[in-house]
């Protein structure tokens, strides 16, 4: 099948808030390329996910079944998919960049002797063909990457690079394709274990739909209960900049940056942050940006959508104030 496969990941029989990206961002990418779009789930039991699945605008939804796949391990996922790609023969196979992914896609592209070109932030088509964009030395420098070599290719998108809400619906359901790997217990080498840490944080920013970002302009640890409070008043996740959470002023699961985690909420407020590039790799996909900050140079403002400079020891009672209004 010539096109754009994308793998989904679903647990329980819920999709992965990524996946929706993922496929979004196949179903932009086929429209430029003028080629269809596959869906693909690996698990047991698929029939209410992958009924989800079909209300997209999708050409088909493979449904991968196997009573070896109802817990997720590498080996049984990357001995699955690759029957599947090599049956179908997808020009491209795309997926979410989540801790999941990263653990069997590379192993996956490399048993069919290719490449995973991980955490794609954008694209272009140029002459024809798909030129995929990365990020390297933590969101320093973009670098263009170009397929050489027969299909299949392989890449996973970034989190926040495409937004959920644009992966398109039918009026018609997609067909479910239902398949069964050929898989023998003593393949799977590694038992299921713990979960990833991903779904055992008591927060998940990256599903938040608003986050007010506490950075080092708050200068104390008694100070961030005045950004609590702007965030209570919006309804919005607190979040913070890597400074605030090595200090232990706010735990590590809301951090915000490269080594925290990537966001792309409707609206994100950052309340005295600089806006370090560490930081700007997690939050720059958000759709609405509000900076607050004293210095008028702060390299947040080149990013923000709407910005004030002022002291946000004046500025956030003010907005919290007009809130309650």
């Amino acid at each position: 099948m010539s096109g754009i496969l994308v793998v989904l990941e679903q647990r329980e029989g819920k999709l992965h808030g990524m996946s929706f990206e993922a496929l979004a961002a196949a179903q932009q990418i086929a429209a430029e390329l003028n080629q269809p779009v596959y869906a693909a789930i690996v698990g047991n039991s698929l029939t209410s996910v992958a009924a989800e699945i079909a209300a997209f605008q999708i050409s088909k939804v493979h449904a991968v079944e196997h009573d070896l796949l109802a817990e997720y391990t590498a080996d049984g996922y990357t001995l699955a998919l690759r029957q599947l790609i090599e049956i179908h023969h997808p020009s491209y196979v795309f997926f979410p960049h989540t801790y999941q992914v990263r653990d069997f896609a590379p192993a996956l592209a490399a048993s069919l002797g290719r490449v995973l070109v991980s955490d794609v932030v954008s694209h272009r088509i140029e002459n024809g063909a798909l030129v995929l964009i990365r990020q390297l030395f933590q969101g320093k420098m973009n670098a263009d990457i170009r397929f050489e070599g027969d299909a299949p290719w392989f890449a996973s998108i970034q989190a926040g690079a495409f937004r959920a809400e644009n992966a398109k619906k039918s009026d018609t359901a997609a067909p479910v394709e239902t398949m069964s790997p050929t898989l023998q217990p003593a393949q799977i080498r590694t038992k299921p274990s713990e979960r990833f840490r991903e779904s055992q944080r008591a927060v998940d920013l990256g599903a938040a739909e608003r986050i007010v970002s506490v950075g080092r302009g708050i200068r104390e640890a008694e100070n961030i209960a005045l950004v609590e409070q702007l965030a209570k008043a919006m309804g919005a996740e607190l979040a913070a900049s890597r400074p605030i959470c090595d200090n232990g002023w706010l735990p590590m699961e809301r951090q915000v940056g490269s080594s925290g985690q990537t966001v792309a909420p409707k609206l994100y407020v950052a309340v005295g942050i600089s806006g370090a590039i560490q930081h700007l790799v997690g939050m720059k996909g958000s759709k609405t940006i509000v900076a607050i900050n004293k210095d008028p140079e702060a390299p947040i403002f080149e990013i923000a959508d709407y910005g004030i400079v002022g002291d946000l020891f004046q500025t956030v009672p003010a907005i919290i104030e007009a809130l309650k209004k």
